[in-house]
């Protein structure tokens, strides 16, 4: 049977989201609970922290890049064609999860965690880049595709819900004052991380070379100057830019980074509010956290959702409940008497909800990205885009930590200490409403105008079906040529033309770098 015609069952479906338990969990316990653990018990300042975040994902930002391109191109040399382009990566990546467990060594040097956070953020990135092409690889069907994102969203909010609820758990047995509760969770963690990645490597598949795929090995690496191979890399970087030239990519990676920046800003001071302003403990900081367990649930009726009302209903569905819950917190914050457990878990539970629909919406939209851009470049390049969208997605995560690291140091933030000055106190919670709900504010409005849904995006594919076939682009209906422009961005007649497009011209110099 062909690999193109393979049947996406369930099954497959929770084997390829497996991976996502560790997208999803790993950088949970880091968003929520590396900058606590750092400044309380592992002694650094808010500043050494934050930065131990950022310089590690700027660079690993930077590796991101080109992995989308490695992958791309890996099916020409001997691992690539024995193992899959994508799926090698995922292969070799499993073992290397263990690196997890270091993280939360106690009494090491600064050094020491800058290394080892910098190795395991490029081990996830050459495993996250090409697993996340994996659906547009699979299979051409939306429902395919939906079907294997939602069960890869559901699996990530079980790493989630584990994430927060785990530590909790751990801190509450040994106690809010020791750091043996780290160590033992970033163990468990490590080693079901491994399974789960090497899982994925096991059920999942690519499609067949294509023929241009097959010219392409059957022509011989010529040797390149220096000169040559840094061209290469100028045009490497060119692919990168063009993919910004796609008008739904665009406002997809817009929604993306200001929706999940707001909500890794609400994770990485969530804790600091409940300890420093609410006057909680961590363990309830961490049961509060763990009330993502309503995501299970949420995530598979936000797959029919996406199917029904398509992605911009959805993110504005999630905008505004997390921005309702911010207000209540801020009213919990302001009026002591609403600060009850109960108050707060309902909170939680609804930001919760919110949070899910919001992680679920844009990697179920993002197989549908390269389908447009084949109109454009006539290309398949799904390793570019997930390249584009780590590299951006990282780099503002660097951004953010960064600057609440500084705002938390210049606000008069004390390490390691128990009580904190009102300075301290206000800057948190400045942190946690201003930060969260402003960059909420801006994906919404971004929310507003975004067309990519189950009907538009049928409606395309038929028509880059059509075109393939030879069909006369003079032939187009008006309202396929509306869609078609608005995904794109680009005048319907200069779509799909003979011409080979410049990123064709880079896919092929890129490939004799060796």
């Amino acid at each position: 049977m062909s690999r193109a015609k393979k049947n996406i069952t369930i099954p497959v479906s929770i084997g390829y989201g497996l991976t996502d338990i560790m997208g999803g969990g790993a950088f949970t316990v880091i968003g929520a609970w590396l900058l606590f653990f750092y400044t309380t018990f592992v002694g650094l300042s808010p500043m050494e922290a934050a930065s131990i975040v950022a310089i590690a994902r700027i660079v690993d930002a930077v590796v991101s890049l080109f992995m989308g391109s490695l992958t791309d191109h890996f099916y020409k040399n001997y691992f690539g064609k024995k193992f899959g382009r994508r799926r090698f990566f995922l292969l070799i990546g499993a073992p290397l999860m263990l690196v997890y467990a270091l993280l939360w060594l106690d009494g090491m040097s600064y050094g020491f965690y800058l290394a080892v956070y910098l190795a395991f953020e490029i081990i996830a990135a050459m495993v996250l880049i090409p697993w996340e092409t994996l659906p547009s690889e699979m299979t051409k069907e939306f429902n395919g595709r939906t079907k294997l994102s939602t069960c890869r969203m559901f699996l990530s909010a079980s790493g989630t819900f584990l994430a927060t609820f785990i530590p909790g758990l751990l801190i509450g047995y040994f106690g809010e004052q020791s750091a043996n509760a780290y160590l033992i969770n970033g163990v468990i963690f490590a080693v079901l991380f491994m399974v789960c990645v090497f899982i994925s490597w096991k059920v999942t598949w690519e499609r067949e070379l294509t023929p241009e795929m097959q010219a392409e090995l059957e022509k011989s690496a010529l040797p390149t100057s220096f000169s040559d191979k840094l061209r290469m890399v100028v045009e490497l970087f060119k692919s990168y830019a063009s993919t910004l030239k796609i008008r739904a990519f665009r406002k997809h990676l817009a929604i993306y980074l200001l929706s999940f920046t707001g909500k890794d800003v609400y994770n990485t001071v969530f804790v600091f509010f409940c300890v420093y302003c609410l006057n909680v403990s961590s363990s309830l900081a961490g049961s509060l956290l763990s009330m993502s367990i309503v995501g299970l649930p949420v995530t598979l009726i936000a797959g029919l959702g996406i199917i029904k009302y398509g992605p911009a209903r959805l993110y504005v569905f999630a905008y505004l409940v997390m921005m309702l819950c911010l207000a209540g917190f801020l009213a919990v914050y302001q009026i002591p008497a609403l600060n009850t457990v109960f108050t707060l878990f309902i909170l939680a539970g609804l930001y919760q909800v919110g949070r899910c629909v919001l992680e679920f919406t844009p990697w179920n939209v993002f197989p549908f990205i390269p389908d447009i851009d084949e109109m454009v470049s006539r290309q398949r390049r799904e390793g570019l885009f997930a390249a584009v969208m780590t590299f951006s997605r990282k780099t503002t995560v660097a951004i953010a930590t960064f600057v609440v690291g500084f705002l938390l140091q210049t606000g008069g933030f004390v390490k390691g200490s128990q009580v904190q000055p009102p300075e301290a106190i206000h800057m948190i919670a400045m942190l946690m409403f201003i930060g969260t709900a402003g960059l909420l504010i801006l994906a919404l409005w971004q929310a507003l105008t975004f067309r990519l849904n189950k009907q538009t995006h049928q409606i395309f594919v038929e028509e880059v079906e059509r075109l393939r076939a030879n069909g006369s682009k003079a032939a187009v209906e008006p309202h396929v040529r509306r869609i078609v422009e608005d995904l794109t961005g680009h005048d319907y007649d200069r779509l799909w033309t003979e011409q080979t497009p410049v990123v064709s011209q880079t896919r092929e110099s890129v490939t004799t770098t060796g």
